[in-house]
């Protein structure tokens, strides 16, 4: 883990409910549903690992796409996308 991981694990919150509804559709992967928020870092690789478990194909080629695109330091869209 480098440091910055290690920053933001020890910055990150808990998305509350109240926080979550103030997001601006934008900030979710899916704006309609309000589906995998993507608002900072540590929301967006968790997006990443739960379409992973629990996503269609679909799902999960959009929530990787929009992901990469926002945050493209992360691990996984450093290594092109791949595990």
């Amino acid at each position: 883990m480098n440091i910055i991981d290690k920053i933001d694990r020890l910055l990150e919150k808990k998305l509350t409910t109240q926080a979550r509804n103030k997001l601006k559709p934008k900030q979710f992967v899916f704006p309609d549903d309000r589906r995998y928020p993507i608002h900072d870092r540590s929301h967006a690789a968790n997006a990443l690992a739960r379409v992973s478990q629990f996503g269609t194909s679909d799902e999960k080629n959009k929530v990787r796409k929009v992901v990469c695109e926002r945050y493209p330091d992360l691990p996984y869209c450093q290594k092109g996308g791949k595990k």
